[in-house]
């Protein structure tokens, strides 16, 4: 699936109310996240308590936390904190703020991005910082000899 695929069907989950914020953006990754091992019924579970965002509106927009989650899978738990910040500046930038109730516009009444595209935005920015990350690894590989690599190996 590809990147925008994904983010369209995750927004699309949303959008029909078959899953919250949270739990769209772990069930568009349900392929990868089983093939890792993970139970999709314990993730949608985990994933529950970030309707309406972290605190019923308070904190944390539910799909960028959603997105961390798959980051930190997709990982392998290495770099999560790095790659939650830059996954939190990369959403921020597309969406206009990472809290929920600033996202809706709970206090100024007005809605700087809607649930749905909250989602899409989500999964967009989770793609761009784990291609980023492949990337700089890639590079990093590289720049080693690969006589170092093979002693580092042994």
């Amino acid at each position: 699936m590809t990147t925008e695929e994904r983010a369209q069907t995750a927004a699309g989950y949303k959008l029909r109310g078959e899953y919250n914020c949270c739990q769209a953006v772990l069930k568009v990754y349900e392929d990868e996240l089983r093939a890792a091992g993970m139970s999709m019924d314990a993730l949608l579970q985990l994933g529950a308590g970030f309707a309406g965002g972290m605190g019923c509106m308070e904190a944390t927009c539910g799909s960028l936390i959603g997105a961390a989650m798959v980051a930190g899978i997709k990982s392998g738990g290495r770099r999560t904190p790095t790659l939650s910040k830059q996954l939190l500046a990369a959403f921020a930038q597309k969406s206009g703020a990472t809290l929920c109730k600033e996202l809706k516009g709970r206090d100024t009444g007005v809605v700087l991005c809607p649930c749905d595209r909250c989602v899409y935005n989500a999964v967009t920015a989770l793609e761009t910082v784990l291609e980023t990350a492949r990337a700089q690894e890639a590079a990093l590989l590289a720049a080693v000899p690969a006589a170092e690599r093979a002693c580092s190996v042994q």
